[in-house]
């Protein structure tokens, strides 16, 4: 039995570059949509960001605990099988870090007091909402 040979539309070469260019179209649409690419941008920069926590806080912050430390050992500490001294140090390291990024974001980040309410008051007649300095009331025109 033979087959017929193919008689599609397509040609095969077109069809993968065709196929392509709209699966590009489509995935810039999906990023665009979705924030992905807001989200890629963040992971980057939350990533760079705890390089510089790591670097204050391994830096600067242990130095300063390893002096008021009694023993520098404190981390090895057994009791059993239970290694407590390095899962204390990992408590301490979480503590610390968690500090240390509160304070660098509260830096960055200042929050504006939202600005003030604009004064009003009730109409004695109607209760509208008016301005404080309004002499009549704009919806049932009384003297105020």
């Amino acid at each position: 039995m033979e087959t017929a040979p193919s008689t599609s539309s397509h040609s095969p070469a077109r069809l993968p570059v065709a196929s392509a260019t709209r699966l590009a179209g489509e995935f810039k649409a999906f990023l665009l949509k979705q924030n992905a690419l807001a989200l890629a941008v963040g992971v980057v920069i939350g990533g760079a960001f705890g390089k510089i926590v790591s670097g204050v806080v391994d830096d600067l912050i242990m130095p300063i605990v390893g002096l008021l430390v009694p023993s520098g050992d404190w981390r090895t500490a057994k009791v059993g099988p239970f290694l407590l001294g390095d899962f204390a140090g990992r408590c301490v390291d979480f503590v610390i870090v968690a500090w240390v990024v509160f304070l660098i974001v509260k830096a960055l980040i200042h929050e504006k007091a939202p600005p003030p309410a604009p004064a009003t008051k009730a109409c004695p007649q109607c209760l509208e909402l008016i301005p404080a300095e309004a002499k009549r009331c704009r919806a049932c025109a009384q003297p105020v």
